[in-house]
């Protein structure tokens, strides 16, 4: 978002039953470009337990709950984002429902 407006609205993966992605309130704590394997072509971290916002060698996963905790996104809209989002952003979980998929995340940088 950039003054109160979306600017970007991408599908995900989010995390499996087993292990959810976390929903709060978080900043961007690390940025590493590819990063490689699971991790596609950019990392943003935003937990100290490891959870981040990064690409995938997976795509046809996206929008579907099947990461390890983390928010899976295309490996071109990741790299879109990356270039936007500095140390520090705020990034805002908050669990949802977007049309007939559930369960789904909404999240937010700003």
């Amino acid at each position: 978002m950039r003054d109160g407006w979306v600017v970007y609205d991408f599908s995900v993966a989010v995390g499996k039953p087993s292990t959810p992605t976390p929903v709060g309130h978080f900043r961007i704590l690390e940025k590493v470009m590819n990063p490689g394997g699971p991790f596609g072509t950019r990392w943003m971290r935003f937990t100290d337990r490891g959870h981040g916002i990064h690409g995938t060698d997976q795509p046809w996963l996206i929008g579907q709950a099947v990461s390890n905790g983390c928010i899976r996104m295309r490996n071109e809209d990741v790299e879109l984002l990356y270039g936007e989002v500095h140390i520090g952003t705020p990034v805002i979980i908050t669990a949802g429902q977007w049309g007939i998929q559930a369960p789904a995340y909404h999240s937010s940088l700003y």
